[in-house]
């Protein structure tokens, strides 16, 4: 017992020191009627892991909208640059996703790449903008292509 006590103490202590943030896309609850929330884990001072979580709330008939109605997206993010300020980063990422094609609700799993760049204040604040696209890759009923994009505003803390 006292072996597992310690190993969930070490374990915890882990996440405890180790950078975080929580981010919400901007962009798309201005432009689109979504909302888009985000949780970043740092792993060193070049890598990270998240879970983004994308809810699409406009109508099917809307002229502009994702196609996607629910997508849920982990990503592996590499820094380029060490530079505490700003940032340039690659991102693979997985995207799990539900939605509506011709009648017919879907749900499939895309593989993609992505680029974007990211601000951290000294206060923590962070403003972050990327871009980049998926494949989905399981059924036919899906839409072929899985965008990526975002402009987020969120907090870093430790």
């Amino acid at each position: 017992m006292k072996k597992l006590i310690v190993a969930l103490v070490l374990f915890a202590g882990t996440f405890a020191n180790a950078q975080q943030e929580v981010k919400i896309d901007i962009a798309d609850g201005i432009i689109l009627k979504t909302l888009e929330l985000s949780y970043e884990y740092y792993i060193s001072d070049q890598s990270s892991v998240g879970l983004s979580a994308l809810f699409n709330f406009e109508k099917e008939s809307a002229d502009f909208r994702y196609n996607e109605d629910q997508m849920f997206t982990p990503y592996f993010r590499h820094y380029f640059t060490s530079n505490r300020n700003w940032n340039h980063f690659g991102e693979i990422f997985l995207g799990i996703n539900s939605g509506t094609k011709d009648s017919r609700e879907y749900t499939d799993g895309a593989i993609g790449i992505a680029a974007g760049s990211k601000y951290v204040s000294n206060g923590g604040l962070v403003v972050g903008a990327y871009v980049g696209i998926g494949r989905n890759m399981f059924t036919s009923d899906s839409y072929a292509v899985v965008p990526r994009v975002g402009v987020n505003v969120g907090y870093r803390f430790n």
